[in-house]
C-alpha cells in the first residue's frame, strides 16, 4: 500500500482547507487510515482515524472543527479542515495501516504536505 497527500497550503485563521490522501495498491488490506501533524521539534501526533468499518476518532484539539471522511471504495481519505487556527500550522501526514499478511500488521507514510494558518 502507498498512500499520497494534497490540498495542504496556506489559509488564513477560520478559512477552510481540505487535505485529500490517496491510497494504492492492495487497499483492500487496509484496516484503518490517519492523518498525523507534526511541527518542527515536536513529535508526531495524531489528528483524526477512521477505521476499515468507518468508526472515527478525532484529537481533543481538533474536535468540532476538523473532520475524517472516505470515498466509499475507501481508497480516498479526506481531512475537511474547518475554522482552522495558527496553531494547527504543521506538516500532515497520510497514515495507512494494513494487513501485510494473516498475522501482522504494517504501516505506509505519506511524503506530508504542509499546512500554513496566517492569523
Amino acid at each position: 500500500v502507498q498512500v499520497l497527500e494534497s490540498g495542504g497550503g496556506l489559509v488564513q485563521a477560520g478559512g477552510p482547507l481540505r487535505l485529500s490522501c490517496a491510497a494504492t495498491g492492495n487497499t483492500c488490506s487496509i484496516d484503518a487510515l490517519a492523518w498525523y501533524r507534526q511541527t518542527p521539534g515536536m513529535q508526531r501526533e495524531l489528528v483524526a482515524s477512521i477505521t476499515a468499518g468507518g468508526s472515527t476518532d478525532d484529537a481533543d484539539s481538533v474536535k468540532s472543527r476538523f473532520t475524517i471522511s472516505r470515498d466509499n471504495d475507501r481508497k480516498t481519505m479526506y481531512l475537511q479542515m474547518n475554522s482552522p487556527k495558527p496553531e494547527d500550522t504543521a506538516e500532515y501526514y497520510c497514515n495507512a495501516r494494513y494487513w501485510r499478511d494473516s498475522y501482522s500488521q504494517i504501516e505506509a507514510w505519506g511524503q506530508g504536505t504542509q499546512v500554513t494558518v496566517s492569523s
